[in-house]
Order: C-alpha cells, then structure tokens, then sequence
C-alpha cells in the first residue's frame, strides 16, 4: 500500500476511534449533530447567539438533544413541555448543577447557587428560613421597599430633568435591600464603597454574558493560560471577596446571638451551633459566597430588568402613557403604591410581567445536571451529565405568545382587559431550583417602577423608532444597550 494513502487510512482511523470514544453511551443519549474531536459542536454554535443555534438544532432533533461543548456532553431541552417535565416532573432528579467552569473556580462548590448535594440543600433551606425570619413575604420587607423608592425618586429628581444614563441609579435600590438583608446596612447613593460594589457587580455580569466566556467555559484551559475579560473577573471577585470577608469579620465581632440583625448573624449563630463537627458546613468562605450569591442574583437581574423596562417604556410611550394613566387613576399622585395596588391595575402588571417575557434574562437558565442516571423520553442520560434549559424557548414560545418578538402587555391580558397569568412566565426557572428571591425581585420590580411611574414622564433623546432594544449581549445575562433618558417631573 502506498505510504501515503497508509498515514491518511491510519490518520481517519485515529480521528474515527477519537470521535466515538469522547461520544460515551452514544446511542443512550438523546441525538445531535456530530461533534468534532477536542472541540466538540463548538464550530456549530454561535457563541453570540446562542439560543437561536439551540432553536435551529430543535427543529432538526427535536425538543431533547445533545451537543458537545469541548469533549463533554450536554442535553438540551428545548421547548415547555420538556423544561416543565424535566424540572417538575424529575424534579430531584434534574437538581444538580451543571458545569459552569468559569464559576466553578471561583466559588469552588460554595454557597447557593452553585452548591451540590446535601450542601446544596442544607444552604438553600438556610437561606429560605432566614429571609422570612427577616421579612421576606411579609409587610416589613414591604414597608422597607417602599422607603427605598422614596429614595430612588429622591435621587432621580436631583437630575432635574437633564438626560442620565440611569445604569447605576437605578441599581442603588436593589442593592440596598439586599445589604440591609445581609448587612443590616443602608448605603447612601453616593457613598464610594457602594458605588465601587455597583460597579464591580455590574462589569462582572458584562464580562460573563461575554462571548469569551462562552469560549472559556467550552474549552476551560483558556481561562488558566489565556489573557483576556476573565482575568477581570477573577480580580473582581477577590475584591468582592476581601470586602465580604471584611463584613463577616465586623459582625463575629459584635454578635449578640440573642438579637440577630441580618443574615450573617443568622449564619454565625448556625456556625456557633455546629462546632465541633469534623466537616463544619457553616464556615466562613461558604458564608462569603453566599453574600455573593445574594447580591449578584439580586442587584443585577432586578436592576437590569429595570433598565431593560424604561428603554422598552421609553421605545413604547403609549405603553408607558397607558402604565401611567392607571397609576393616576388606582393609586394618585400622591400615595406610595403598594403591592395591595397590583390585583387592581392589570395593565401595569401585564407591562412589568412582558418585560421579564420579552427581555428573557437567563436565556438558558443555569446549568443544571442530573444527579443520578435518568431515563427521559427513551434516552438514558448518565449521571453528572450537564442539562442546559432552554428559557427563551418557554418565554418566546409562539403558541402561548403570539408574535413573542414583539413587546405587547397584550400577551398577559384577557379579551377582557383582566391580567391573565401563564405557565410559560417562567423568568425564575422552575422546580427545586427556582430562584430564592423570586418573590422580592417581584415586589421590587412593582413598587420601584410604578413610583417612578408615578413622579415622572420619561423623555427619550432619540425617536422612538430610532431606540435599538436589542440586548448589548446574550451569554449569561441578557444585557440592555447603553442608553440616556431624562425623568421629567410631574
């Protein structure tokens, strides 16, 4: 045989045996476009869009199939029906969390979000008892919100009507509720430490929503040897780290265990009841995480939402003017609102509920993983196995939502004008691992809008025509354009 034609036949032998051995249980897992060794589907997808790859391999394998990203695989589910049987009914089975390596180095098992097994578990029961020991769900988180959109309005009407970009004003006031949870503490809007907390929290949600870190977390050994945003990242969380730490440290020092303030009382006081075991759960670095966890998921997502509702109000004044009428008429000019407003004003509950539909924040949720081999719908997926669900997929859902990409309170109102609710509004995921603070992003994202609302026209610079609402970035988070608008007092 020719040398030649020899190298070439043994070359596509090596490359063949490559391919199947990185495919394990091949005929197990749900099908999908053939991967390519080392980098998997990666030259398949794109890295800026995603979700629209995922759309156009759905309609080629279905609602469940697998891709590759690097050499491991991930099953995909695409569409209601299968995220809902997945996180509902396989709910414990499907309530692990996924590889996200970009994060896995920083919070190393840690805290909430990120957590697994019986830690997972222990930290959330946690974290779900001590918010409502300190008023999530009831009136004094109510009272508390309320007071910090007085803030909010305060603040806004220093610009006296002169264009602003409202990015870090606006994420002053989720971000006080979640340090006066964590550190029974009220920040002043001007204060430079909060502002440096602002500002690391938002560039670290920039840098993760990035198309390099999509890269990154494909092929993880970049984020060891590359330059590149991720050396940003790891910079931001040891500041954050350090600070948090700092806090922490505050606290152990002032403890009274008979009066806890916050949530790191709450935790050192579990800590103090614990010791003595061989594998503390409760320990400091798990503390740090969680705050991190707490402030991430809870200034960012809320804050960007808010952004994300003023460019589409500003992009759709007849909407915004509409919101406004029924404020006047449901609550005046001159009363705060309260959540107790909400069941009378359908209009302005449709708009805040189609602007978490229409802006998909998660597009792809978090990654989540099964935590021991699940058979589902005829395919075995193996234990560990990353499982990606597809949000978009449910929140753009075109038999639910007519013309989803288009803006259109309509799809949350009746023939009568009445709000009407969805199984497919699902901005928080779903299941065992829905987000923890689901209720007060709710509560905030109605009394903070409908106060703005309420004390202020929202001019744009631009024609409505002329406004690009379309996300600046798509990876992690959905993030909204740069933009200006003044607040015209009224």
């Amino acid at each position: 045989m020719d040398p030649v034609m020899f190298l070439l036949l043994t070359l596509s032998c090596l490359l063949l045996l490559l391919v199947w051995r990185q495919i394990p249980g091949r005929g197990k897992l749900p099908p999908g476009p053939t991967p390519l060794p080392i980098i998997g589907n990666f030259l398949q997808i794109d890295v800026k869009n995603i979700q629209q790859s995922f759309t156009k391999f759905s309609k080629v394998y279905g609602p469940v199939f697998t891709l590759y990203f690097g050499k491991e695989p991930t099953v995909v589910l695409h569409g209601y029906e299968v995220v809902k049987e997945a996180l509902i009914d396989h709910g414990e089975e499907f309530s692990g969390r996924g590889r996200f390596p970009a994060l896995d180095r920083t919070f190393n098992g840690l805290g909430i979000i990120f957590s697994n097994g019986n830690r997972w578990k222990d930290m959330r029961r946690f974290a779900l008892t001590t918010l409502r020991n300190l008023g999530i769900g009831k009136r004094s988180i109510e009272d508390h919100v309320q007071e910090e959109a007085q803030c909010l309005v305060e603040e806004l009407r220093k610009t006296n009507g002169s264009p602003c970009d409202p990015t870090f004003i606006l994420a002053c006031a989720p971000c006080n509720i979640i340090s006066s949870i964590v550190f029974y503490n009220h920040f002043n809007y001007k204060d430079q430490d909060f502002l440096n907390l602002l500002k690391i929290l938002e560039e670290s949600t920039k840098i993760l929503s990035s198309p390099w870190l999509q890269v990154c977390n494909n092929f993880p050994a970049l984020l060891d040897y590359c330059p590149g945003s991720h050396n940003i990242f790891y910079k931001n969380q040891t500041c954050l780290k350090s600070y948090f730490m700092e806090k922490i440290k505050e606290h152990v020092e002032t403890l009274d265990v008979s009066n806890p303030r916050d949530l790191i009382d709450y935790y050192l006081i579990k800590a103090n009841q614990e010791n003595g075991n061989q594998e503390p759960k409760y320990t400091l670095e798990n503390l740090a995480v969680i705050i991190n966890d707490l402030f991430g998921a809870g200034t960012e997502t809320t804050s960007t939402t808010l952004r994300y509702a003023l460019l589409l109000l500003l992009k759709h004044p007849h909407v915004a003017a509409k919101v406004q009428e029924e404020i006047h008429h449901v609550i005046g000019k001159e009363r705060s609102p309260c959540m107790q407003d909400r069941s009378h004003m359908p209009y302005t509950n449709a708009m805040i509920h189609e602007v978490q539909r229409f802006i998909d924040i998660v597009p792809n949720n978090l990654p989540h993983a099964v935590t021991c081999d699940v058979k589902f719908r005829n395919y075995l997926i193996p234990k560990g196995t990353t499982v990606i669900t597809s949000l978009t997929s449910v929140l753009h859902d075109s038999k639910e939502f007519p013309n989803p990409e288009v803006f259109d309170p309509g799809h949350f109102l009746d023939e009568n004008g009445n709000f009407k609710k969805s199984d497919y509004f699902m901005p928080f995921s779903l299941g065992k691992r829905v987000c923890v603070g689901e209720g007060l992003a709710q509560l905030e994202l109605f009394l903070f809008l409908t106060t703005i609302l309420q004390k202020f026209k929202l001019k744009s610079l631009v024609h409505p025509k002329d406004i690009n609402t379309t996300p600046m970035n798509k990876g992690f988070t959905s993030i909204p354009p740069p933009f200006q608008l003044c607040f015209i007092p009224i």
